[in-house]
């Protein structure tokens, strides 16, 4: 790195066309300008500036060092543009890691007309219910749904989604409908991982009331479960914003509507705080679409 800042002085003694000069724009003194320069040429051997009382000028070699040090400069000068369109632009790729229920039709309603608006965008989709590890596998957002750990990692609130419990119309044809919380529990289940504990359930007056039981099918994808509740094998707990069609259609039927289950809140990760322009833009679309869509 010294090297470097010796032809960046070299650079500047030329350009300004004296020692002083030179010193003046570094905020340094000749005498140190001079000491660069004549280490540069001890550790290159070779003379590179001609010195006068009147002025300098370069020697052979010095105008081949000149000519790389321009060289340097346009290739630097270049490097900063690229910076700034990675950095401004919506150009190039976006990573997204999503859950899987997450990454079909909720991120394609969220992300179509930013895609549409820059085509030179585009977007790459790990659907995975595992955490991944942002920065070694160069992930630029990760969705999340529900609490989150302590992390180093940025988390940005994109809005909360309703939790529904429902069930298929065969299934409580079959094992009757529940008329409170409490005839939750001689019912069959189908959970995710976020109900190991049991379900927390709200009244209209804010009463709690907790309901515990064991699963019949037990998954950490809420897309099998809603296949299994659809397929009447008991109760489950499911996202609103993605049963809107089957409880529309009477494929699925909403419980206990006077109760409600906490709702969950989705975030968007990202491994710094500083985030360039394109991934910016794709946080700020993912917030429009969950903060009212999923939320109303």
């Amino acid at each position: 790195m010294e090297q470097l800042r010796r032809y960046a002085i070299f650079a500047a003694v030329v350009e300004a066309g004296s020692m002083t000069g030179a010193a003046k724009s570094l905020g340094m003194t000749p005498s140190a300008v001079s000491q660069h320069i004549s280490q540069l040429e001890s550790l290159l051997g070779l003379t590179l500036l001609h010195r006068s009382t009147r002025r300098l000028s370069l020697t052979e070699a010095g105008e081949v060092v000149w000519q790389g040090c321009r060289a340097l400069q346009q290739t630097l000068s270049a490097t900063e543009l690229r910076l700034s369109e990675v950095r401004d632009a919506l150009l190039g790729e976006v990573r997204i890691t999503a859950p899987v229920g997450m990454a079909g039709q909720p991120l394609a309603l969220a992300l179509s007309p930013l895609l549409q608006a820059h085509p030179g965008l585009t977007i790459q989709i790990i659907a995975d219910d595992e955490k991944r590890d942002l920065i070694a596998e160069r992930i630029d957002v990760a969705l999340r749904v529900g609490s989150l750990p302590d992390s180093t990692l940025v988390a940005r609130k994109l809005g909360q989604t309703r939790m529904l419990l429902c069930a298929a119309p065969a299934y409580l044809a079959r094992k009757g409908t529940p008329r409170a919380p409490a005839d939750l529990t001689i019912h069959d289940w189908l959970c995710g991982d976020m109900l190991g504990n049991g379900l927390l359930l709200l009244d209209e007056k804010g009463g709690e009331h907790r309901v515990r039981f064991k699963p019949k099918v037990l998954c950490n994808n809420v897309l099998p479960l809603r296949q299994f509740a659809l397929a009447g094998q008991g109760i489950s707990l499911q996202p609103e914003g993605e049963i809107g069609e089957d409880l529309a259609l009477g494929r699925l039927l909403e419980l206990l509507p006077g109760f409600r289950v906490a709702p969950m809140e989705i975030h968007a990760i990202t491994p710094q705080r500083e985030i360039p322009e394109k991934v910016r833009r794709v946080v700020e679309a993912l917030r429009s679409y969950f903060g009212t869509t999923m939320s109303a």
